[in-house]
């Protein structure tokens, strides 16, 4: 009797614990004691931006079963939605690296760049303290807006003031709120710079920290239309705040800690690196990528309550950015990146693209890329207009900004739109989006900024010229019209008798013939298509998949 009733209580025993570990935690993320957090995560991400895997012992999690799948083949179903607008911007500005893209209130695409500056392994010290804080600010504009439709810089603001530019993002009051990660700061500006003075900084100056008032390299921002803003405290702290819009803090979360193992579904409120940010009106969701899990992880802007994520294979194990868009139901737009050695797996196949998700069904519904689509090197914010039709991606290496533009609106502008000289650059035809979103009411700006670069009219000699070449054409035209008649009939052109074929002239050249020119079709097959790929870039090298040779974030 005994026996059976011990025997009893440890079958309950068994079943209450089944039932507590029913659905296990797949942490890709462990929490820490916190000496080991405090001795190991500073060391785990200097690992993680380096591409190395030694010396730490990673937590392992147990891990998650999930359907695989392959990954190339799934790619290479998707469909691309987007063409690359290789002309834009004017190919007579330079960039730094871009780290971040926005919209201003007129429409304008507004950048944030290094200039001269890269981000290496001698950046910072063990203890994220800047180490080259002796070359000054950047001397140059670091903030560049572009009409979107030209391609021309319309306004540049942010000389000596940043030393290692990262986020930006232009709110509703056509405020610019932007993040260096050297200075630890966020800082927060009138329209356009206005005049290069800040109306908020947060933070102490090259001084990291964790409190309320100190951030660590922090990343991005966003700002609700009740002047309430978000930052992500992004490459140490890992958590997100809450701010009032005096800069008061009203909440935050997340978690650090670094593992070495991927997994479909990391813990919810565990960042590694929240790299940037987007807001979902219709649902009040403030989002992240959850940069080194590969997720977005979406919370509620009232309180920071925990949403959704949002992950697949085919965007990989790395998401450096993302944007919303309200089109077809609600769609995210993301941008990955390279694959980092560690914590992964070094068969796992990746592709560095733009990637359009279903936010209601968590489906990655098409792709993007440059240049016929093709991949990109280090992407590292993107942004899209509200209606879905323009996305822009900023990149770090090279150093481009993109355009991309929605294949029925491209469509419609081949269709509607005039093809107008390019007199500044000399690239081609521009073509503007009919009925655009915003149009460009910077011209005051654009004329003050920039040198005067307005088209000309054809003087008389252009005009001389090109009726000049217009006769001529008709001329060979005609004379060619002739000689084919003639041939036709049996008859040879100027009176030769001995009728000859295109493979019977000699190989030594007897000068120019007009009918030789029109009948040897071995080496004329008709008229020579023109190469129309023109690039603004030089030849880049391949990508490689590790970061040892790229730039940090």
């Amino acid at each position: 009797m005994l026996a059976g009733y011990t025997w009893f209580l440890f079958s309950v025993f068994c079943i209450i614990t089944a039932r507590t570990n029913e659905h296990p935690s797949p942490q890709r993320y462990l929490p820490l004691a916190p000496d080991e957090e405090t001795r190991n995560v500073n060391k785990r991400f200097q690992q993680i931006m380096q591409g190395s895997s030694a010396d730490v012992t990673w937590p392992q999690a147990l891990k998650l079963k999930s359907e695989k799948i392959n990954v190339k083949e799934e790619i290479a179903k998707l469909n691309t939605s987007y063409v690359h607008q290789s002309s834009w911007p004017e190919t007579n500005i330079h960039l730094g690296s871009v780290t971040a893209v926005s919209f201003d209130k007129d429409g304008n695409v507004v950048i944030f760049h290094r200039v001269d500056r890269v981000w290496d392994q001698d950046t910072f010290d063990n203890a994220n303290i800047f180490q080259q804080k002796r070359k000054g600010p950047i001397i140059n504009s670091t903030v560049l807006a572009f009409d979107r439709q030209s391609g021309k810089l319309v306004y540049e603001w942010g000389r000596k003031l940043f030393y290692m530019p990262h986020g930006l993002t232009v709110d509703h009051e056509n405020n610019v709120w932007v993040t260096d990660v050297a200075l630890h700061q966020v800082f927060k500006f009138g329209p356009a710079g206005s005049n290069d003075k800040p109306l908020m900084i947060l933070g102490t100056a090259f001084t990291p920290g964790n409190g309320n008032s100190k951030f660590c390299k922090p990343t991005s921002i966003a700002v609700l239309e009740n002047g309430d803003f978000f930052v992500a405290d992004g490459y140490c702290n890992a958590r997100i705040l809450k701010y009032a819009p005096n800069g008061e803090m009203i909440n935050k979360w997340g978690q650090n800690s670094f593992a070495g193992d991927s997994y479909e579904f990391a813990p919810k409120n565990f960042f590694a690196i929240p790299h940037a940010l987007t807001l979902v009106p219709e649902q009040e969701l403030i989002c992240t990528a959850d940069r080194e899990n590969g997720r977005v992880q979406c919370f509620f802007w009232v309180n920071g309550t925990f949403h959704s994520q949002y992950h697949n294979q085919i965007i990989g194990d790395r998401l450096f950015s993302m944007d919303y868009t309200p089109a077809n139901g609600g769609q995210l737009v993301i941008v990955n990146g390279p694959t980092a050695e560690l914590g992964m797996n070094p068969n796992h196949y990746n592709e560095v693209r733009g990637y359009i998700m279903n936010m209601k069904t968590k489906d990655v519904v098409s792709k993007f890329g440059p240049y016929n689509n093709s991949q990109f090197e280090n992407p590292h914010d993107v942004a899209v207009t509200k209606d879905g039709n323009e996305i822009y991606v900023a990149e770090l290496n090279p150093t481009r900004i993109h355009k991309f533009v929605h294949t029925t609106a491209a469509n419609t502008a081949s269709m509607s739109v005039s093809k107008k000289p390019t007199a500044t650059t000399g690239v081609g035809p521009e073509y503007e989006i009919a009925k655009a979103a915003f149009k460009t009411t910077n011209a005051t700006n654009e004329n003050t900024t920039l040198p005067n670069k307005a088209g000309r009219h054809p003087s008389g000699t252009a005009i001389l010229v090109a009726s000049l070449m217009l006769l001529f054409t008709l001329f060979t035209f005609g004379l060619a019209l002739l000689i084919a008649r003639r041939r036709k009939r049996g008859c040879l052109p100027f009176g030769v008798k001995n009728r000859r074929h295109a493979w019977d002239f000699p190989a030594k050249s007897e000068g120019f013939k007009l009918g030789g020119l029109l009948l040897d079709r071995s080496k004329h097959n008709g008229f020579e298509k023109l190469n129309q790929n023109a690039s603004d870039e030089e030849n880049e090298t391949t990508t490689t998949s590790i970061l040892t040779s790229a730039q940090f974030a």
